[in-house]
């Protein structure tokens, strides 16, 4: 398993594919809320198991935190690592940019994936996109 920072257009499609599968296909997500205004202003992350895009991710710095934001893993690589690993890799990119404290939505049933790295849930439930979701936070 290898997760990169997007570097290229080529990386940047593989995000949105899964993002789309994942976000849009799956969840029903509007393409027009899931596909947004920030996507020029984040750091998007891809990750591939055997050459093959299987689950993404982006950062963005919001108030002096960073944000991670549309965390998802094809169906096919979940329980696999992929999210873990590109949760590290985000939290690795955020420290080595002297962030120290992020900030996430979880879907209300990731809460327990994000929970085991560390993060807290700080908020009530709420809904974004029709889905139930808590903000989380965690210092590193």
């Amino acid at each position: 398993m290898i997760v990169k920072v997007v570097e290229n257009q080529n990386e940047l499609e593989d995000a949105f594919s899964i993002r789309r599968t994942v976000f849009i296909e799956e969840q029903n997500v509007p393409e027009e809320e899931e596909i947004d205004q920030h996507e020029d202003e984040s750091t998007h992350f891809v990750a591939y198991q055997d050459g093959n895009p299987v689950g993404a991710g982006r950062f963005r710095l919001v108030e002096g935190l960073g944000k991670v934001e549309r965390i998802c893993v094809l169906k096919e690589a979940r329980k696999t690592g992929a999210g873990k690993a590109i949760m590290n890799q985000i939290e690795a990119f955020a420290q080595e940019n002297d962030v120290h404290q992020l900030k996430l939505n979880a879907q209300t049933h990731a809460i327990p994936f994000y929970s085991g790295l560390g993060y807290e849930v700080v908020s009530e439930e709420f809904l974004d996109a029709g889905i139930p979701h808590k903000t989380m936070v965690k210092k590193i």
